[in-house]
């Protein structure tokens, strides 16, 4: 299950839709529904790995006291 060559973010979302429609369908074997939902929990860890990394890329561009732009991080603490 594991690939050579790590799988995209949108790969691995798209992969792990396919795992939901068979989980929720309900016709694989107990042996074969446990293998999807570990492939499952390994995609979601690289999608959120991904997004964090994501968004400490994320800058903001904040206007000092004397009108001067700087970058300072994105902390992702407001929704």
């Amino acid at each position: 299950m594991a690939d050579k060559k790590e799988k995209s973010f949108e790969e691995a979302m798209a992969r792990l839709e396919e795992i939901v429609r068979s989980l929720e369908g309900g016709t694989a074997a107990l042996d074969d529904s446990l293998g999807l939902f570990e492939e499952g929990i390994s995609l979601v860890k690289l999608c959120n790995a991904k997004l964090e990394g994501a968004e400490q890329k994320v800058k903001l561009l904040s206007k000092g006291e004397d009108g001067t732009l700087t970058e300072i991080d994105f902390t992702g603490g407001g929704r």
